[in-house]
């Protein structure tokens, strides 16, 4: 069965993990909305300090977002959507 993701995080000034515990999906689409006022850095294993802009989305399959963490402008928003399948990224 294919089960859909959706997350909406609020970043903060200190580095936050996209998710609180394990969670590994098919595939997810990780977009920072057109709407933040800010950067927003990404780090995780073998990264750090990553930053996408407002309106920057990529998608990934099979990864652990609880090894993701992001932080920036507090406020502004990192979302997820996604699937249990590879096929469910969007």
């Amino acid at each position: 069965m294919n089960t859909p993701y959706m997350a909406k995080i609020t970043v903060t000034a200190d580095y936050v993990a996209l998710v609180a515990t394990k969670l590994v999906l098919g595939a997810v689409t990780i977009s920072c909305p057109p709407s933040n006022k800010g950067v927003v850095n990404f780090k995780g294993p073998g990264f750090t300090d990553i930053p996408w802009v407002a309106g920057e989305w990529h998608v990934f399959h099979g990864i652990d977002l609880s090894l993701i963490q992001v932080k920036g402008t507090a406020n502004d928003l990192v979302t997820l959507v996604g699937s249990t399948d590879r096929e469910g990224g969007v």
